[in-house]
């Protein structure tokens, strides 16, 4: 039984590799593409819009408020980010129901590569919010004795989310592998269906995350100050 996607080698020049891992990967990033493309097609500013818009307008209002409860004040502005990350993790979940796809997140090689975009993205809204002296000045508090702890979190969160989107994903398609050479063939459906779910809730654990880091990087500049006893007097 091979553990990870990347071991399942397609093509081979020199060091160059065509594996399992990446052929899935750009095959979900290409089925979203070209859905995204579909869904928005006719899209309208009008008062009277399909039910098709409709729908989709509450699938995004209902996101923007999940974002802003975690704590970003303007979740329209970020709404791209956690949300690639959601349709990503969570479609590479869903095409397990098709035979012989081992999903792309089922590699650590992938699981850190999300992580690493996260870890970018993080520090990236954050000095667009606050400035790079604003940003900066979060790794020294509440005090500069906090900086290289600061930093390690930065770090070690990143390794935890890629690890912990990789536990999750290889070791439900290795269950439901083991199972289907040892079981009869109900008993892995069921497994299949619980893995389907148990994807969905990874990628929302994952995007939610990403969320809260980022609402974290943002927050000087998002928070209201406090009225004076002033303001409460001319009030």
């Amino acid at each position: 039984m091979q553990l990870s996607p990347d071991e399942m080698v397609f093509w081979q020049y020199g060091f160059v590799k065509l594996n399992s891992t990446i052929l899935t990967s750009w095959a979900v990033i290409s089925v979203l593409a070209l859905g995204s493309l579909l869904v928005t097609r006719g899209l309208k500013h009008e008062a009277k819009v399909s039910g098709w818009q409709s729908f989709l307008e509450i699938i995004v209002t209902g996101i923007n408020s999940q974002l802003k409860q975690v704590g970003l004040e303007h979740p329209e502005k970020y709404i791209g980010f956690p949300g690639t990350l959601f349709l990503f993790i969570g479609a590479s979940s869903l095409f397990t129901l098709f035979p012989f796809y081992t999903p792309p997140t089922a590699s650590l090689s992938t699981t850190v590569a999300l992580a690493f975009c996260v870890f970018v993205a993080v520090p990236f809204y954050g000095i667009t919010s606050q400035g790079f002296g604003g940003y900066l000045k979060s790794y020294v508090q509440p005090n500069f004795i906090m900086l290289p702890f600061n930093i390690i979190s930065e770090f070690s969160r990143t390794l935890a989310m890629a690890i912990r989107l990789f536990g999750n994903m290889m070791s439900g398609g290795m269950i439901v592998g083991i199972l289907l050479s040892i079981t009869p063939f109900l008993f892995p459906i069921v497994m299949t269906m619980l893995g389907l779910l148990t994807g969905m809730v990874q990628a929302y654990i994952f995007s939610i995350l990403a969320t809260v880091y980022i609402a974290a990087a943002i927050r000087p500049n998002t928070e209201k100050p406090i009225p004076n006893n002033k303001e409460y007097q001319h009030g």
